[in-house]
């Protein structure tokens, strides 16, 4: 057993979501969304040194000391898996662990809407599942992955950095490919794809221009692709792929991305008072005729308008998925007035309303 075990031992037991280690300082747990102090003594270079590279993988060590970066996960038998991000800083190595529960929650279990069955059903067709870092996007898409998994009887391919969620085959064939380990990268994997017949592929991260025109194609092509960016709402999810393309080129994505698109669900976590856990917050943009329309004339300051006039095609603003949280006495007042989009209606459920100087 390796010496840093027994901090993923601790982690599992407290129900933290995340651990880092650093150079002069005492671990940290984030428990509920909170940062935690570990009654430890404060990591040395040398010494967190030794214990992260006990297990790491001799090439991930290379090409950490070449670079001052790596991912790549780790598993602890009978306990859980971790994706680890190794980085140097001031004082020296850090690092940050994730854990990823053996067990994937279903939709349902999730407490999430039942459109996400629905589109995860489709034949084709491109799903984003967008949200800040630590929002519960990788939850949410493993949650869709099982239900196709147990409701379809087709090839899932999914290309991540580093796997997080491992499926086991139910009633689809299901191959998990990792970045670095597996293929060289996204674009790399996504190429080859094509040539490997699935049926459904998932991405880990639309990081770049020739990983975002990929998915795309593989889209267009027949093929239902699930997708994550780090934005924070479906309007801004739809101007961030498309501005990645240099001007002369946007006209035609916009054309692409109406025709490929399917859905854009953007979230966001809250910690719960009224039981230990956190929450999420939706907001779900589905591409109706209307939708695709706004996306090819350039007319995205309008989606939101959409999305507030879309509800019985299952469409929900994030600010209305707020409120029914805190409705239902889930969320903290404040915590939603802090991530909600229109402030001034929140206002009204805060004892004292804190004066966002951003707003003057």
């Amino acid at each position: 057993m390796a010496q840093i075990d027994a901090f993923f031992k601790m982690v599992h037991e407290l129900g933290a979501s995340d651990l880092h280690l650093s150079s002069g300082s005492q671990p940290v747990v984030r428990l509920h969304g909170e940062l935690q102090r570990v009654k430890y003594k404060v990591l040395e270079h040398e010494e967190l040194k030794k214990m992260l590279y006990e297990i790491t993988p001799e090439p991930k060590i290379k090409a950490f000391e070449e670079t001052g970066d790596i991912d790549f996960s780790y598993e602890v038998p009978k306990l859980a898996r971790y994706r680890v991000n190794f980085y140097m800083q001031a004082r020296g190595v850090a690092a940050a662990f994730r854990e990823i529960p053996q067990e994937i929650l279903t939709i349902d279990e999730l407490g999430l809407p039942s459109i996400l069955k629905g589109l995860s059903l489709l034949p084709k067709g491109l799903v984003l599942v967008t949200g800040p870092t630590g929002s519960g996007k990788s939850t949410t898409l493993a949650g869709m992955v099982d239900y196709v998994n147990r409701n379809r009887k087709d090839h899932i391919l999914t290309i991540e950095d580093p796997i997080e969620f491992v499926h086991e085959p139910v009633g689809c064939l299901i191959n998990q490919r990792e970045v670095g380990r597996d293929t060289q990268d996204f674009t790399a994997a996504l190429r080859g794809a094509l040539r490997e017949d699935p049926d459904v592929i998932l991405v880990g991260e639309l990081r770049d221009l020739e990983t975002i025109q990929l998915a795309l194609e593989a889209a267009e092509t027949g093929h239902l692709v699930f997708g994550t960016l780090h934005t924070i709402s479906a309007s801004k999810t739809i101007d961030r792929i498309i501005d990645v393309f240099p001007s002369g080129q946007q006209s035609q994505i916009r054309a692409q991305l109406s025709e490929s698109l399917r859905a854009v669900i953007a979230q966001n976590l809250f910690k719960r008072v009224d039981k230990k856990g956190r929450v999420a917050a939706l907001e779900i943009l589905v591409a109706t005729a209307a939708v695709r329309n706004l996306i090819r004339e350039n007319k995205i300051f309008q989606i939101n308008s959409s999305i507030e006039t879309g509800r019985k095609h299952g469409m929900q603003a994030l600010d209305d998925s707020i409120m029914n949280l805190l409705q239902q006495q889930m969320i903290d007042p404040e915590q939603a007035y802090l991530k909600a989009v229109n402030k001034s209606k929140f206002r009204e459920f805060l004892t004292e309303p804190p004066q966002d100087f951003t707003e003057v």
